[in-house]
């Protein structure tokens, strides 16, 4: 095992403003070199010196090493960052030469990071690169407070992701999460409250400070002191934690009004949140050739449809028969995408000049369209939802009930569910799926591999076998869960369990000013 250095302290720990967002403060710091410019000569002329030196004293820290990860610290290391620490306690299998590039097979049965670290190192030796085999749950909060963003890969129970999310939320730290399914992918930002300067040119009007969205307003504004024709505005966009936007939340309501933007939701969210749900009762993903599972997924997928107020047409047998043959896969041009896109953002929070995500990103290789949700529950966002005294003991045990209680409902739907309906995913039927389970009104598709992953996939992708996800199992309560002020009181799961309305702009783009960021992209 190679542990972190002693001395190793927080990089830019002085530099976190009390709203929690990493603004850079390189007084202390020394400057970029001269051949430093020259190496990140074009980035610099892109997003400037001061952003440059930013990125250049920033701590990163990585969990897990998988597919994913691969791209992230690819792009975060030639980026230029100050220091990369990864942790990952598994070891390589033949499933992670599939689509790593940082390994081969003279790493099977070493550790994951160790036996990547080397690789990475290669790519800028410029980057300090720390590798710790320890397993994430087992971490102290105080142990998150070193990085100036935590990046939270293929964690397997999202349970364990809230735990994490609510260390990096005691010591205000930006998270992001991501994970790949096979040709499907998502980023969840929880920045709590992140400011970052746009320049522009004056207008006649007098910009107004105040809200613009729910979730951004304006902060300040100033001339820029070198052309007083162009001025500086500091902007504040808020975030939700994992526990809310993973599931509690619902669409925005500008979507909810339209029947038109709901029909191009895409129904992958449906699907993401349904598996969360599923590993988060059982630990262990559903099985694509166990019918039971099959029910039990089906269920929890059509209840997350309905919870978002989509139309059920949109949610069609092939659909999920597509994703549940892309679990436990993973496919290197998906991950490129995905891992490209949140080192793009994690660059652009660095560098505090552009618009970050906000807040979930659904990814969909068969329509190439990676698009952006903004999830939050009603009530307040930032540092004001987060009230620790109402993330307790009777918090995490009034979730554990609500978790039981689903359970039971969903099991009980899938013992009713018609058994054709079922079959009609295993053999490849392509109705819609209905709300009363009589979910297959289309024709089916003719007697095969109930879950032939090369023919889903296409020609030149393989799945990876399917890896134990049921080891890791649930944290021992470490942290309290985070929960929103007053949706948890004693063991009252009423609030908690149902979808809250509420929510700003989606469909907007990373790294743009987001004047209209209620608008879709179609």
């Amino acid at each position: 095992m190679v542990s972190l250095p002693s001395s190793t302290q927080p990089v830019m720990a002085d530099q976190a403003q009390s709203n929690g967002s990493v603004v850079g403060n390189n007084s202390s710091k020394v400057g970029i070199s001269a051949d430093e410019i020259a190496l990140y000569d074009r980035q610099i002329r892109l997003w400037g010196m001061k952003a440059q030196e930013r990125i250049r004293n920033a701590n990163i820290l990585l969990i897990t090493m998988k597919a994913l990860a691969n791209e992230i610290a690819k792009n975060l290391v030639l980026a230029g960052i100050g220091s990369l620490t990864i942790v990952d306690h598994e070891v390589v299998t033949e499933p992670d030469l599939g689509a790593q590039f940082f390994l081969n097979s003279s790493h099977l049965g070493l550790n994951r990071a160790e036996a990547a670290s080397s690789a990475i190192q290669r790519l800028n030796p410029r980057v300090k690169i720390h590798v710790s085999t320890s397993d994430i749950r087992n971490e102290s909060p105080s142990f998150f407070s070193q990085f100036d963003i935590i990046i939270a890969t293929d964690i397997d129970s999202p349970q364990t992701l809230n735990v994490i999310n609510t260390a990096t939320r005691l010591n205000s730290r930006p998270l992001y999460a991501a994970s790949s399914v096979g040709f499907y992918g998502f980023i969840f930002a929880d920045l709590i409250e992140h400011d970052f300067i746009i320049e522009r040119a004056k207008s006649n009007l007098a910009t107004k400070l105040g809200p613009e969205t729910r979730t951004r307003s304006v902060v300040a504004v100033s001339p820029k002191p070198d052309n007083p024709a162009q001025e500086l505005v500091t902007k504040r966009e808020l975030y939700s934690t994992w526990l809310l936007a993973s599931d509690l939340a619902s669409l925005p309501p500008d979507i909810l009004k339209s029947p038109r933007r709901r029909k191009i939701v895409t129904p992958i969210l449906s699907c993401l949140r349904a598996l969360w749900e599923y590993l988060t009762l059982y630990e262990t993903p559903p099985d694509p050739n166990n019918r039971a599972a099959i029910a039990q997924f089906t269920v929890m997928c059509t209840e997350k449809h309905k919870a978002l107020g989509l139309p059920v047409e949109t949610l069609k047998s092939d659909i999920l028969r597509s994703f549940l043959q892309n679990i436990n896969a993973e496919i290197a041009p998906v991950t490129a995408v995905v891992g490209g896109q949140l080192a793009q953002d994690v660059i652009n929070v660095l560098g505090a000049t552009q618009q970050p995500i906000q807040n979930f990103v659904i990814f969909d290789g068969n329509s190439m369209e990676a698009q952006v949700y903004t999830l939050h529950p009603e009530g307040p966002l930032g540092k004001a939802l987060f009230n620790e005294a109402s993330s307790g003991v009777d918090a995490a045990a009034a979730v554990a009930n609500a978790v039981d209680a689903a359970a039971a409902a969903a099991a009980a739907a899938a013992a009713q569910m018609d058994s054709s309906a079922v079959a009609a995913i295993m053999a490849g039927g392509l109705g819609p799926v209905m709300p009363d389970m009589n979910m297959f009104t289309g024709g089916g598709g003719g007697a095969a591999d109930p879950m032939d992953i090369n023919g889903a996939m296409g020609s030149g992708f393989a799945a990876a076998p399917g890896v134990d996800l049921g080891a890791a199992g649930f944290p021992q309560q470490p942290l309290p869960l985070l929960v929103p002020n007053g949706t948890v009181t004693g063991t009252d799961v009423t609030a908690a369990a149902a979808p809250v309305s509420g929510g700003g702009g989606t469909g907007s783009t990373p790294g743009q000013d987001q004047q209209h960021q209620g608008q879709q992209q179609s």
